[in-house]
């Protein structure tokens, strides 16, 4: 496996999606290293399996409502897991083979029983496999699929302000009723947040929810996050036009809290609950690191910029 310590060329940002507005809110500095140096991360087992649930979760939508059962959904996960692997083979190193008593138990070479076909360490896999396996029944617990017809899955969806400001990002699923109410539905994998945390939680469905305003003219009736781990847990909010005007506003606010500083190269560090998950410790002031040299030249004004984000 061949992975690349070389950041892409840095680019000026020139939109917003709620998870780089999410970075720039808890700490500028993350900001800057994902969006303008646009510094790799290696793949963590935790956000692979989400990402690999959701895959699940939208192809199970493929077969007729009778055949949407926790089989069928169990039945997709491997074949959902090798198309992930065959697109993205740095995900090979989240299970390495010498994790799996390479030396074999003669000292001469891998124990070929622990290995899957494709030379990953098969235990951990299966483990990992486990763990999103116990995901999906809790899904199947608060959602039941032989009762819904989502109108779009994993849906881009994308609006320009009017001041310019480009919003885009990717919606779960879309449910319309029959009396033509909207519903947008997130799936998260991690558990539900605090009541106090709530309200950021509900940041991103917010966000998509003036979007579609924006982009259809249209406020949706609900906005849905299926929290997948724990004991599992749905929460709703019902948003009017006074809720998505206070969104605008926000992300207007932010943008330009973010064009000022790409004008001026500060990115604060913040440190926060999350720095222990933080693939940058070796860029950050806060660990003792140094951020790279500013890729962007520096402007003594502050100016507007196009909306199109990296």
């Amino acid at each position: 496996m061949q992975q690349t310590d070389t950041a892409r060329p840095a680019l000026p940002p020139s939109g917003l999606s709620p998870s780089r507005a999410g970075d720039f809110l808890t700490c500028p500095l993350l900001y800057r290293l994902r969006v303008i140096d646009r510094l790799p991360e290696p793949p963590s087992a935790a956000a692979t399996r989400g990402t690999l649930v959701h895959a699940v979760l939208e192809r199970l939508f493929d077969h007729p409502a009778v055949e949407r059962t926790p089989d069928r959904a169990l039945s997709l996960l491997r074949p959902q897991w090798e198309r992930l692997l065959g697109e993205r083979p740095e995900l090979a190193g989240l299970f390495p083979a010498a994790a799996a008593n390479a030396e074999g138990l003669d000292g001469e070479g891998p124990d070929a029983e622990a290995l899957d076909a494709e030379g990953l360490d098969g235990e951990a896999l299966a483990r990992w496999l486990g763990d999103a396996e116990k995901l999906l029944g809790h899904w199947f617990r608060l959602e039941d699929p032989t009762r819904l017809e989502p109108v779009e899955r994993e849906l881009y969806v994308e609006t320009v302000l009017d001041s310019g400001l480009k919003l885009r990002g990717y919606i779960d699923r879309v449910d319309v009723a029959p009396t033509g109410e909207v519903r947008l539905v997130d799936y998260k994998t991690g558990r539900a947040p605090s009541r106090d945390f709530e309200g950021k939680a509900m940041f991103q469905m917010k966000f998509y929810a003036l979007v579609v305003w924006r982009w259809k003219g249209v406020i949706p009736k609900r906005l849905q996050l299926v929290y997948l781990g724990g004991a599992g847990e749905v929460v709703t909010y019902d948003p009017d036009e006074a809720d998505l005007r206070s969104v605008e506003r926000k992300l207007l606010a932010l943008w330009e809290a973010i064009c000022r500083a790409v004008a001026t190269g500060e990115f604060p560090a913040t440190r926060n609950r999350l720095c222990d998950w933080c693939d940058h410790q070796k860029s950050c002031p806060e660990f003792g690191g140094t951020p790279p040299p500013y890729p962007l030249p520096l402007q003594k004004t502050v100016t507007s910029m196009s909306s199109k984000e990296s």
